[in-house]
């Protein structure tokens, strides 16, 4: 198996790894083809794709923030079983990670990423792969050491339409385990920045990005 960077529209790898979540993941979740050519050649947006045998099955994509050295996980797609490849993804994005905190000379404080709850909202089938099933990925996810953020998340749909996503819930994995909250002022930051590239925000997202600001801390609860 390898582990490829992807950083061009014109990659072959890059077609494949469209199609794939095409295929998995909601129309709502999906940015458009050519949309892409910006973010994949923003150095600090690593996506990856896991070839086997000249097959994409696998796709990651994350962010490091080293202002913060903090990390978002935007996807990760586990798109074919017996594999063990959603270990191969996540130890080779930690590795990766580990490397660029490194390079500032710190360990890396933790990762964000949005997490389906299927308890919220059940109609997300993932395009059939199994793998990818929303129950086993939150458990999969716990499992790594992810945590909820004590808030009612929404998040702005990659449409552009200013419609509000819900049924997810924001998580934090912090490298400490004995951290049990963030700074508030470091998750509305964070939001702001991230979500920068879309120019509608929902009024549920704006609403709550101002709830942040008028709070200290937030918890990080169990998944």
């Amino acid at each position: 198996m390898e582990y490829i960077r992807v950083s061009s529209i014109e990659d072959p790898l890059f077609t494949k790894l469209h199609n794939l979540m095409k295929d998995v993941f909601p129309p709502e979740e999906v940015l458009e083809f050519d949309l892409w050519k910006e973010p994949l050649e923003d150095p600090g947006i690593r996506v990856f794709v896991a070839v086997h045998e000249d097959e994409v099955v696998g796709v990651t994509e994350y962010r490091y923030y080293p202002d913060w050295n903090i990390a978002m996980t935007d996807f990760t797609i586990v798109g074919k079983p017996g594999l063990s490849l959603g270990r191969f993804l996540a130890n080779k994005r930690m590795e990766d990670l580990q490397s660029l905190a490194g390079e500032k000379g710190v360990e890396l404080f933790g990762m964000f990423a949005e997490i389906y709850d299927p308890y919220q909202k059940k109609d997300h089938d993932f395009g059939g792969v199994k793998t990818m099933d929303p129950y086993v990925r939150r458990e999969v996810l716990s499992h790594l050491g992810y945590k909820r953020l004590d808030l009612e998340y929404v998040h702005p749909s990659w449409e552009n339409d200013g419609e509000a996503v819900e049924g997810l819930d924001l998580c934090f994995m912090p490298a400490d385990d004995h951290t049990v909250e963030l700074p508030a002022a470091l998750i509305s930051d964070f939001l702001t920045t991230y979500y920068s590239v879309l120019e509608n925000k929902p009024e549920k997202w704006l609403k709550m990005v101002d709830q942040l600001t008028k709070k200290d801390t937030v918890a990080l609860l169990p998944l």
